[in-house]
């Protein structure tokens, strides 16, 4: 298992008045390759699970193992840790600081103490594997577009070779041709490379597309942890949560309350449009039955 949480605890304020517990007994295991989306109404937890994973923030009880170690034993390399879980916080644009975007991506892997080839080499890659062109290296990162900021500091993450890419929200605020240039970009990075993807995101519909597991969080707790499909169909529970699901969801629920026999269990668009023409063609089939009988 590539990362294990164990009975994961966290209070801010410990202590004090302000004492808030945001993490209550987690426990999770997170293994290679998954594609795992995180959601959780604003104050569930969520993004303080996620700062969890490489050490940003120190449990307040509960062990965070890492290939099998606890990264807070003592002696623990938890710098060394951060290029094997990287982490993409929101507006990562915010981040970006070199006068150009290539010195920007290149910052990581110099901080490993790579030579400068080796630094060059790595930053090309990962640009590459964002989708920025070569004729960008050289542009000042604030000159480009947002979503183009936001690729490029995956990128800067990219460099350092994660092995698990976490990222916080990495689509707000992006218009939705950019918010599908990003996503469609990081989907092909964990079905070419093998990595390990955890998205936070408030878009239900990204979710059903893209993850292929889901973690709700409510209240500090893991509410649900199951396929995408499995956890939307409690709506209505979610919506008690302050959540939702994919507009495709109430749709259907909508024409199968009709009287259409639709599989209410449809997350995407393609699949929805499959089924309500089966379901359509079904109901012609059968008002051809009736009719073909009424004459006979």
């Amino acid at each position: 298992m590539l990362i294990e949480i164990q009975d994961l605890c966290y209070t801010y304020g410990e202590g004090t008045v302000y004492e808030v517990m945001a993490l209550d007994h987690v426990n999770l295991k997170i293994g290679e390759g998954e594609f795992i989306g995180v959601i959780g109404h604003t104050g569930s937890g969520k993004s303080t699970l996620i700062q969890h994973l490489n050490g940003l923030i120190k449990p307040t009880s509960g062990r965070i193992l890492f290939e099998g170690k606890d990264i807070w034993e003592e002696g623990y390399d938890r710098r060394s840790l951060r290029t094997h879980v990287g982490l993409v916080f929101q507006y990562p644009e915010n981040q970006l600081f070199e006068t150009d975007v290539l010195t920007d991506v290149m910052f990581g892997p110099k901080n490993e103490g790579l030579t400068k080839e080796e630094c060059e080499q790595r930053a090309k890659m990962a640009l590459r594997q964002v989708g920025i062109s070569e004729d960008l290296y050289k542009v000042s990162p604030f000159e480009l577009s947002g979503g183009q900021k936001r690729r490029v500091a995956v990128a800067g993450v990219l460099a350092m070779d994660p092995e698990v890419l976490i990222l916080d929200e990495p689509t707000a605020g992006l218009d939705p041709g950019g918010r599908n240039e990003l996503l469609n970009q990081i989907k092909y990075l964990r079905d070419k490379r093998g990595i390990t993807v955890i998205l936070v995101s408030h878009s239900m519909e990204d979710m059903a597309v893209y993850a292929n597991r889901l973690i709700v969080v409510h209240e500090g707790k893991i509410a649900y942890d199951d396929t995408p499909r499995n956890v939307f169909t409690h709506h209505r529970e979610l919506e008690k949560m302050g959540l939702s699901a994919p507009q495709i969801t109430y749709v259907m629920h909508d024409l199968k309350a009709r009287g259409l026999e639709v599989d209410t269990r449809a997350l995407t668009v393609n699949e929805a449009a499959r089924s309500i023409l089966m379901a359509l063609s079904l109901r012609k089939s059968m008002k051809t039955a009736e009719a073909q009988e009424k004459q006979d």
